[in-house]
């Protein structure tokens, strides 16, 4: 059954491609061909050794040739006669003159009168606006009796290939031709633009570089049909003529290295012909140098480097699809299909450029078309691709969705095993850690600071050193137990090799009695929970550090925010996970003070209002201490806010004098805030106390942030 059906969409194929090819001449015939009786049969070519040729006796005959001129490159200038003597034309209309070829640098038309030549006119691309129809081909509106009896001598300069045909037209006739051609050309321009605005809106949404290779490619190629049939000299570059001669060369080569990438990117040739892919690379440079060269200005070298690139890179990318689709590719029956439309095309124009055929006004144009259907069927090409990639997204999305389901469930298991583990071996540092948070919390509300930095330091010295050595042993204890197990793995396979049957049973049941993988696996555990419980105790020994400097004397820029950290961590044990903690910090600059002294007025505030929040947890059941921190003109505001009971009016106006407390008989000694009022006072700063009853307490401390006379 397969074998049947293949051959089938293969005949399918071909006879779409020659249809395609059919309806391309068609068009081109029914809008661009002129009037085969009134086009020039024979032409003069003839050779002068004067730069101004004034009399036609100057001029000696070369050659005649018959129908379509095509002389591929000159060197200077192009001389050629010819008439419409025994030609039937109506007096009463007026005529239309008009060359075939858009690419002629200069063109100089003389009328010859009684052996005199007369400069008719002058067109080409170095003449500005020269055709009063802004049309690319020179024309030149003629009268009857020149028509009927004059002998014309066209005199052309170009830096492209001559090749054109002479061709007159009654006037009316031509408007209508150059209306057909004009309508033709505004459509095509509108369909390239449509296909390029389409496919990069793709691109941005879709981010397949594919979108983007190809929406360029039908840009440039656009580009280079307009070149090709003189309509970008006008419309596009400016009516400048050196431009206009590049945009030959160049347009055509960028739309050309586009179409190798394009071609690289939708057929993936580096995943199905390796080989083939590594010779688009070689086109791509010769494309590259087809310009390079042009740009240094040899013209007919670039010419053939682009003809001759084009020719292979036409062979090399059928065959290229050729070989991708019988692999079962859908992208590239789709690409044969498009690709065959604009073969003949660029074939015509290749072989015209080399002087195989005849150039005349048909030699683009089926080019023309055939590039407009082969963006279409490329075009649907990638909107098919569009479901190919939602279908891959899919199913990827899907894959993706099921690994996170299974990573979740594993990251579950694990950190309730590492949890586990976690607090069951830590325990004995926990219990010693919660030991000293208690004896400083004490000490904190005996109001007994002088000492408390002493001790703290201390404190922080004595555990540091054995963390410092715990911390520094972990991972060398890693690398020894790892040496044993990769030892013991090494007495395994050995043993393996060399014990006897009844001495390897004996040690599988010891192996299985003390479950060994599963000691492995616990001391990998055990290490990783040492080493967790190691780095949170050099966290609380800095903090421990930072809070110890309360008996330094001297002011030195602070780090407010760090001082306030600080605090929390030593405070954390006291709010046992049942306060929220909300800190507001705004932008604050490095403040004079003393830093130990600071950290004593954060300690007795955070600490007062834990206490205060603690002990009313039975009707505030959410509990919050907020802590603000801003900058007002020269001075540091922090704002310490608590949602308690408040402070009744008549305690209000007592909290700041010395031995003053509402605490039982040796819970306080009421001297934490008669301290913290002084040492503000000292930094020539303002503390203040808002409160409402069943609202909470507010602390708003404000301090210099640059300390204009000294401390006492």
């Amino acid at each position: 059954m397969d074998s049947k059906i293949k051959p089938n969409k293969k005949i399918a194929i071909i006879l779409f491609f020659f249809i395609l090819i059919l309806i391309s001449l068609v068009v081109s015939l029914q809008y661009f061909n002129a009037n085969n009786v009134n086009q020039v049969k024979v032409f003069s070519l003839y050779h002068s050794d004067t730069d101004y040729i004034k009399n036609i006796n100057e001029l000696s005959l070369i050659d005649e040739i018959n129908g379509n001129i095509s002389h591929g490159f000159i060197k200077d200038k192009f001389i050629v006669g010819f008439n419409f003597k025994g030609r039937t034309f109506n007096e009463n209309e007026a005529y239309v003159l008009e060359f075939t070829s858009p690419l002629f640098h200069k063109l100089d038309l003389y009328i010859e009168e009684n052996g005199q030549l007369k400069l008719f006119n002058s067109s080409g691309t170095s003449n500005k606006l020269s055709n009063p129809l802004t049309y690319p081909r020179p024309i030149f509106e003629i009268s009857y009796a020149d028509l009927k009896e004059g002998e014309f001598i066209a005199v052309i300069t170009s830096n492209d290939p001559i090749g054109f045909n002479v061709i007159v037209e009654e006037k009316e006739s031509f408007l209508k031709i150059y209306s057909n051609r004009m309508l033709l050309i505004n459509i095509y321009v509108g369909l390239m633009l449509a296909l390029f605005l389409y496919n990069i809106i793709l691109y941005f949404i879709i981010e397949d570089k594919v979108y983007m290779y190809y929406s360029l490619y039908v840009l440039f190629i656009g580009l280079a049909q307009l070149s090709l049939l003189g309509f970008s000299h006008i419309y596009i570059l400016g009516e400048n003529p050196y431009l206009f001669s590049l945009s030959i060369i160049v347009f055509p080569a960028i739309a050309g290295v586009l179409a190798v990438l394009f071609i690289k990117s939708f057929l993936k040739t580096k995943y199905f012909v390796p080989a083939l892919d590594k010779l688009l690379i070689i086109i791509i440079i010769l494309y590259i140098a087809g310009i390079i060269v042009r740009l240094l200005g040899f013209v007919e070298i670039s010419y053939r480097i682009i003809d001759i690139t084009g020719f292979v890179g036409v062979i090399l990318f059928i065959t290229i699809g050729i070989t991708i689709a019988r692999k079962g590719s859908r992208p590239a029956v789709f690409f044969l299909i498009a690709w065959g439309t604009f073969l003949v095309g660029l074939l015509i124009y290749v072989f015209q450029n080399q002087g195989i055929i005849p150039s005349s006004s048909l030699s683009t144009l089926p080019m023309l078309l055939g590039t407009a259907i082969e963006a279409i069927l490329l075009s649907l090409a990638l909107a098919d691709r569009i479901n190919i990639l939602k279908k891959e997204k899919e199913q990827e999305q899907h894959d993706r969705l099921e690994a996170v389901k299974e990573n979740e469930r594993l990251i579950r298991e694990q950190n309730a095993i590492l949890e586990e583990k976690v607090q069951s071996r830590t325990h004995e540092l926990e219990v010693t850690l919660r030991n000293l948070q208690n004896t400083q919390t004490q000490l904190v509300n005996q109001e007994k600071m002088a000492s408390l930095g002493q001790l703290t330091a201390g404190v922080a010295h004595e555990i540091n050193n054995p963390i410092n050595f715990v911390s520094s042993n972990i991972n060398p204890l890693k690398r020894d137990i790892g040496d044993v197990l990769e030892i013991m793995e090494a007495y395994r396979d050995k043993g393996l090799q060399e014990f006897n049957a009844e001495t390897l049973k004996e040690l599988s049941r010891l192996e299985r009695d003390i479950d060994l993988e599963y000691v492995k696996e616990e001391i990998t555990q055990l290490l990783q929970g040492m080493e967790d419980g190691a780095k949170r105790t050099v966290e609380i020994v800095k903090g421990l550090k930072l809070f110890s400097r309360v008996d330094e004397q001297d002011v030195k820029k602070v780090d407010l925010h760090s001082g306030i950290n600080s605090t929390l961590v030593l405070l954390n044990s006291s709010m046992s996970n049942k306060i929220k903690i909300v800190k507001d910090f705004g932008e604050l600059p490095m403040v004079d003070c003393l830093a130990g002294k600071i950290n004593q007025v954060f300690m007795n505030i955070v600490n007062n209002a834990v206490h205060a929040l603690t002990e009313n947890l039975a009707t505030n059941p959410n509990p919050v201490i907020v802590i603000k921190t801003s900058t007002e003109g020269e001075f540091a505001r922090i704002e310490i806010i608590d949602n308690g009971p408040g402070i009744p009016a008549h305690v209000k106006e007592r909290i700041f004098e010395p031995f003053f407390t509402t605490k039982p008989v040796g819970k306080g000694t009421g001297l934490g805030l008669s301290i913290v009022y002084s040492i503000i006072e000292k930094h020539h700063g303002s503390l203040e106390v808002e409160t409402v009853p069943d609202a909470g307490t507010s602390f708003i401390i404000k301090l210099p942030i640059n300390q204009k006379s000294s401390m006492i």
